[in-house]
């Protein structure tokens, strides 16, 4: 190496190392969605769909405390499925403001299933959950109706029939109001929400899954990590 071609080599090799030095410090930067922190993760409500019950989160709330969640942070929430969404939007604003008392945090996060994305978004929508809510996710909701509710009579199933009063008030202006950050995902085997197009939003990032059954949304680890790296962005 002659002494006139020594700076060019070196400035090169500099330029290597800082490549290499950007392209390590992806994966740690990365992989910030997947931890929890007490600075910048806040507590999860779950919420049941129809006929469920708190216990339909187990794995998924499992999979929470394995990344760090401490189980205060984690709502594993039952209410009486057959009253108006519109009843439990109420009692959600209640329990959405013990959870925040418990945990001193400023915002939740919502992660709902089935009819549990309407009544959460009526909480968002009417009952002031927009300031309190930094991420909403809804796994395979019937937000724009299904068929699937054409043959049952509690209020709260009626509400889920294509083109009832509660739907069409809940997605008439904006579907996704206010500051937080929107997601759903719908399965293409979903044979529970039909049509499948009624579960994404305008508005949200709507993401499709692979072949899962309504209730195998709540136990794919795919989509688990979808949503807790989204929620904790």
């Amino acid at each position: 190496m002659t002494a006139a071609n020594r700076p060019f080599v070196t400035a090169a090799l500099a330029a290597v190392v800082a490549l290499l030095a950007a392209m390590t410090a992806v994966p740690a930067q990365a992989s910030t969605a997947s931890t929890f922190t007490s600075a910048g993760s806040n507590p999860v409500l779950f919420v049941h769909g129809y006929t469920g019950d708190g216990s339909n989160w187990n794995t998924m709330a499992g999979r929470f405390r394995a990344d760090g969640w401490p189980s205060s942070y984690l709502d594993q929430w039952t209410y009486d499925w057959h009253q108006s969404n519109t009843t439990t939007a109420q009692q959600l604003s209640a329990e959405v403001d013990r959870l925040l008392a418990a945990t001193g945090a400023t915002k939740v996060d919502i992660v709902s299933h089935s009819m549990g994305g309407l009544s959460s978004r009526s909480y968002l929508k009417n009952f002031g959950g927009t300031g309190k809510v930094d991420a909403w996710v809804s796994l395979g909701g019937p937000n724009h109706g299904t068929d699937s509710a054409n043959t049952c009579f509690d209020p709260s199933c009626t509400e889920m029939r294509a083109g009832s009063d509660f739907l069409a008030a809940l997605n008439a202006g904006d579907e996704t109001p206010g500051s937080p950050r929107y997601a759903t995902w719908w399965s293409p085997c979903d044979t529970v929400i039909n049509p499948d197009s009624s579960v994404a939003l305008s508005g949200a990032t709507n993401t499709r899954t692979a072949c899962l059954s309504h209730t195998g949304l709540l136990s794919d680890a795919t989509v688990y990590a979808q949503i807790r790296d989204m929620i904790n962005s």
